[in-house]
């Protein structure tokens, strides 16, 4: 190992327009940009501090500069948590050894060259008429993605969707806000409109219900798993596992997350915090063969990084070596 210049800076990109969750609103997405530099080479990394888990734009730099002079991705697992500090430093150092290398991260990463795939595009959380409308300006879309409130007016915002779109498939995300008694009356409703799964349901820690619980609309893990040690709470509970690199800490163990849920049976989503093309750009890795696919992050913003990741109709493309990777 040789000594590695780090820097971390809290940068901005605001929205196109407001996004709205059941945790509350947002106008901009907050990220931290870490910088590595080793000799002539540079390699950078983005991550989005989540509240959520405690964490802080400051804390999260704190945390990534609190890191020695020498260290690499085996040994970065002991020195940092799971999270967005270790995530950002995590595929900075991929990026940094990619050039170092003079090869792309998928080939480091002993993968195929990857591809394009189709993302879901989110619709903020809002009344069903403003649901129907966004869902109508996006019925182009082959996936969308609903916030839902918890609550019956979920209903009336899927069916709004529905109209909007009818052509569309349909995932939906509850945050963590529903009931076992609000899943079963909310979830056949749903499957009649085509809804294909639901993300989160009940609070992480407060899941036990699946264990019982008819699961007619498949259930995701999001708050509920983190990284590859989450998996032994799981089980018997849950269809699909989001992996999000923000949680895992990174791609090297957001690709052992991936192999080991598909491994004890479960279909793998690949999600993402509201950021940059930067923070994609990793995760497209990941994604590929992905049963769903959730990286809309650089279509929700009103500007992005230089080279941002691009989008048509065959989905998100991988990076740009000016990007990342």
């Amino acid at each position: 190992m040789s000594k590695i210049e780090k820097a971390v800076s809290q940068d901005n990109f605001k929205l196109a327009q407001v996004f709205t969750i059941a945790r509350g609103s947002k106008t901009q997405a907050d990220v931290i940009t870490v910088t590595l530099k080793r000799g002539d080479h540079t390699g950078y990394g983005e991550s989005v501090p989540y509240a959520r888990y405690g964490e802080t734009m400051d804390s999260v730099e704190a945390e990534v500069m609190s890191l020695p002079a020498e260290f690499d991705r085996d040994t970065l697992r002991d020195l940092l948590p799971a999270g967005a500090a270790r995530n950002a430093v995590d595929c900075a150092l991929w990026d940094l050894e990619a050039k170092e290398a003079g090869k792309p991260a998928w080939e480091l990463a002993g993968i195929s060259a990857p591809s394009a795939e189709i993302t879901a595009y989110t619709l903020s959380l809002e009344t069903p008429e403003k649901m129907q409308a966004q869902a109508a300006e996006n019925a182009f879309r082959p996936l969308l993605k609903t916030k839902l409130g918890g609550g019956q007016e979920d209903v009336a915002r899927i069916k709004a969707v529905r109209a909007g779109a009818p052509d569309s498939r349909i995932i939906v995300d509850a945050n963590e806000g529903w009931t076992p008694e609000l899943y079963k009356e909310l979830a056949p409703v749903l499957v009649d409109l085509g809804v294909e799964m639901v993300e989160q349901p009940f609070p992480a820690g407060e899941d036990d219900a699946l264990l019982t619980l008819e699961r007619v609309l498949p259930v995701c893990a999001d708050e509920s798993c983190h990284d590859s040690s989450s998996l032994a709470e799981l089980k018997g509970k849950y269809d699909i596992i989001n992996v999000k690199l923000d949680k895992t800490g990174g791609l090297t163990e957001a690709f052992k997350l991936r192999d080991d849920a598909l491994a004890q049976g479960y279909k793998v989503m690949v999600g993402c915090m509201v950021g940059s093309s930067l923070a994609m750009a990793p995760a497209v890795l990941v994604a590929q063969g992905a049963a769903i696919v959730d990286l809309d992050g650089p279509l929700l913003l009103g500007e992005d990084r230089e080279n941002p990741l691009y989008f048509d109709e065959q989905g998100v493309h991988p990076a740009d070596a000016n990007l990342w990777g």
